[in-house]
């Protein structure tokens, strides 16, 4: 069945076997969710940039571990749906093709297009999935990252500019404004400029 062009907030309706047959092959990557394919959107500036921070944090991190830390280009299999988050950090070395249904790790940057199935539907799947021990959600626009932890009975907890964060499955420790290079968003571009004015202050 070929994928037709839809609105992004409706989706298209077609079975499991279907989207398999579809995305194959397909030069518009689509997740899968309750029966319903979803083209995914292109992605801003900020988004890019934070999911671009967070894989080379993990990618430094885990060298020389069984783990990897992979963007958006693997697809994630949960139940009978399929979804591509924007990092994943996967230590099943047995995963292949570009789908797994292992991970330890998922991080979702926040848009005004995901938002909503990603604080709800994909919230559900992800923290049934066996594997997962932390669901990180950003912020792109504010300053704002949310980690859910299993050993915490996924209780949301928030952090913001001055936090680290400890991402106790893989054992590392990132600073928020670390998370935010880059990104142009008013919080954090007012932040620079204190930090700026604030070092201009102190002698050398």
């Amino acid at each position: 069945m070929a994928l037709q062009s839809k609105s992004e907030s409706e989706g298209i309706c077609m079975t499991e076997a279907d989207y398999l047959a579809s995305e194959s092959h397909s030069e518009i990557r689509h997740e899968y969710i309750d029966g319903h394919a979803y083209a995914m959107a292109g992605a801003t500036r900020n988004h890019i940039s934070i999911s671009a921070n967070i894989l080379g944090e993990f990618r430094n991190h885990l060298k020389g571990t069984p783990c990897e830390a992979v963007q958006s280009d693997l697809r994630v299999k949960v139940s009978k749906d399929y979804v591509y988050p924007d990092v994943v950090v996967d230590c099943n070395n047995t995963n292949k093709d570009g789908l797994t249904d292992t991970p330890v790790i998922i991080v979702e940057v926040l848009s005004k297009s995901t938002r909503k199935r990603d604080l709800t539907t994909k919230l559900i799947q992800y923290i049934n999935l066996p594997s997962l021990q932390e669901y990180v959600l950003i912020e792109q626009d504010i300053v704002r990252v949310q980690v859910l932890r299993k050993n915490n009975d996924w209780k949301p907890e928030e952090y913001s500019l001055g936090d680290s964060i400890t991402l106790e499955s893989i054992a590392l420790t990132l600073a928020v404004e670390d998370i935010y290079d880059r990104v142009d968003n008013n919080e954090i571009n007012e932040f620079r400029q204190e930090k700026l004015a604030l070092a201009n202050l102190i002698p050398l």
